[in-house]
C-alpha cells in the first residue's frame, strides 16, 4: 500500500506493529470481544512498544513523531477489528487536547502516563439529552473557591469504565450569550468524590471497546484542571473534532478495504451451480463496483491527511470525507453480507462482526446528517 505522506521509516514501523498485533491482539481478539473490554495489560504492551501517543513530545514519554505514524496505528489497529477504537481515540482525540491547550503542570502529571498506557482517557460529550448540539450541554460546573463543582451525566462515553483522565464537557456560565461562550472543558480524575461511572452499555457492535454512562453528583475538581480558558471549551472542541472525524474516516476506509478483501477470498472458495460464485457476472460487478469505491474513497482520503498532515485548513473536505467514506462502508458491509449467503449471518465469519460495527462510524464524531449541514453552510447555501 502506497501513500503520498508516509517514508520508508513508517513502512517499515507498520511491519514491525503488524507482527506485534499478530502476535499480541489478533489471538485474544474474540475473548476480548466476548468480555467487552481491552484489558489493560494489552495497554501497557502498546506503551512499552512505543505504540501509544507518538507524537507526543520525547520529554513526556513520546517520540515526537509525526502523524503519519499515527495513522498507521489507526489502520493496523482497525485491521485486528473496529473494537480497538477506543485506543486511537486515546492517541489522536483526546491526548491532543492535552498537548494543545494543557499547562505545563497538566502535561508533565499526564502525558507520561498516556504514553505508558498506565492513564487511559476518554472525552465526555454526549449527554442523555444533548448529541449534536453540544453548545446546550447540561453538565455545569460552578465556581466554589479553588474547585469547580460539577453536576450532570453523560452518555456513550468510548472508555468509559477503564479510563482513567476524562475530559469533561461542562457548563461553567449557563447563562452565556451566545450559549457556546459559556462551555469549558475540565479533567476529571479517576476516583475523584463525586465521580461515578453508570452501567457497561450493550451495544449492537464494536464489543471489545467499552462504553459507559458517566455520572456528577457534586464532584470537586481543582481549579487547576480545567483546560485552557474558561469558556473557550467550544472553540477547542471545534479545533480538535477535525482530526476526530479524519480518525473516523480512516477506520471506516480500512473496514471497507478488509470488507471487500475477505469476500473476494470468500466467492473464489465457495461453489454454487457447480463452480466458483465468483464466476457469476453479478458477483463479478458488485465487487468491481465496491472495489472502485472504496478507491475512490482511499485516493480523497490519502490526500486529506497529507494536507491535515501540512497544516491545511480541512474543515469542508473532511467533513466530505467523513459522511461519504462511512456510508460507502456501508453499502459495503451490506453487499458483502449479501455475498456470503447465509454464512454472512453466522457469527464465526468475520463479515458478520464487520456488518455490526460499521454503522455507528456514521453517527459518532458528528453524525453524518451534521456534516452534511457544516459542508452546506461552508458552502454559502
Amino acid at each position: 500500500m502506497s501513500h503520498l505522506y508516509l517514508k520508508e521509516e513508517h513502512r517499515m514501523f507498520r511491519n514491525t506493529l503488524r507482527k506485534f498485533l499478530e502476535k499480541e491482539a489478533v489471538p485474544y481478539f474474540d475473548q476480548w470481544e466476548e468480555e467487552r473490554m481491552i484489558p489493560r495489560s494489552f495497554w501497557k504492551k502498546m506503551g512499552d512498544q512505543g505504540y501509544l501517543c507518538p507524537d507526543v513530545d520525547e520529554k513526556y514519554g513520546g517520540s515526537g513523531a509525526d502523524w503519519g505514524y499515527s495513522v498507521v496505528i489507526n489502520e493496523e489497529l482497525e485491521r485486528v477489528g473496529s473494537g480497538m477504537v477506543g485506543i486511537g481515540l486515546h492517541n489522536d482525540i483526546v491526548v491532543p487536547y492535552l498537548t494543545s491547550y494543557g499547562t505545563e503542570e497538566q502535561k508533565q502529571r499526564w502525558l507520561p502516563g498516556c504514553t505508558r498506557g498506565d492513564i487511559i482517557t476518554a472525552i465526555a460529550m454526549t449527554e442523555p439529552g444533548t448529541g449534536s448540539d453540544l453548545a446546550n450541554v447540561r453538565t455545569t460546573a460552578a465556581r466554589d473557591g479553588d474547585h469547580y463543582v460539577l453536576n450532570g451525566q453523560k452518555t456513550f462515553i468510548t472508555n468509559g469504565i477503564q479510563s482513567d483522565l476524562v475530559l469533561v464537557v461542562v457548563k461553567t456560565d449557563p447563562n452565556a450569550v451566545p450559549k457556546h461562550k459559556g462551555i469549558s472543558l475540565i479533567w476529571v480524575e479517576r476516583d475523584t468524590p463525586g465521580f461515578s461511572r453508570g452501567r457497561k452499555l450493550n451495544k449492537i457492535g464494536l464489543h471489545s471497546q467499552d462504553t459507559a454512562e458517566l455520572i456528577f453528583e457534586d464532584c470537586r475538581v481543582p481549579v487547576s484542571n480545567l483546560l485552557g480558558q474558561e469558556g473557550q471549551g467550544f472553540k477547542y472542541l471545534m479545533d480538535k473534532l477535525q482530526q476526530e472525524r479524519l480518525i473516523v474516516a480512516i477506520a471506516a476506509q480500512v473496514a471497507a478495504e478488509e470488507m471487500i478483501k475477505m469476500t473476494v477470498e470468500y466467492v473464489k472458495t465457495r461453489e454454487a451451480f457447480g463452480q466458483p460464485i465468483s464466476k457469476f457476472q453479478n458477483t463479478q460487478f458488485k465487487i468491481v463496483e465496491m472495489a472502485t469505491e472504496a478507491e475512490v474513497g482511499r485516493a480523497f482520503l490519502d490526500q486529506l491527511i497529507a494536507d491535515h498532515m501540512a497544516g491545511k485548513e480541512i474543515v469542508t473536505r473532511v467533513s466530505m470525507a467523513k459522511w461519504w467514506i462511512t456510508d460507502m462502508a456501508k453499502r459495503v458491509a451490506s453487499q458483502c453480507v449479501q455475498l456470503h449467503g447465509g454464512y454472512g449471518y453466522m457469527e464465526e465469519y468475520p463479515i458478520a462482526r464487520r456488518f455490526r460495527d460499521i454503522p455507528v462510524s456514521a453517527i459518532y464524531a458528528g453524525t453524518n446528517e451534521i456534516m452534511k449541514t457544516i459542508i452546506a453552510k461552508n458552502m454559502g447555501l
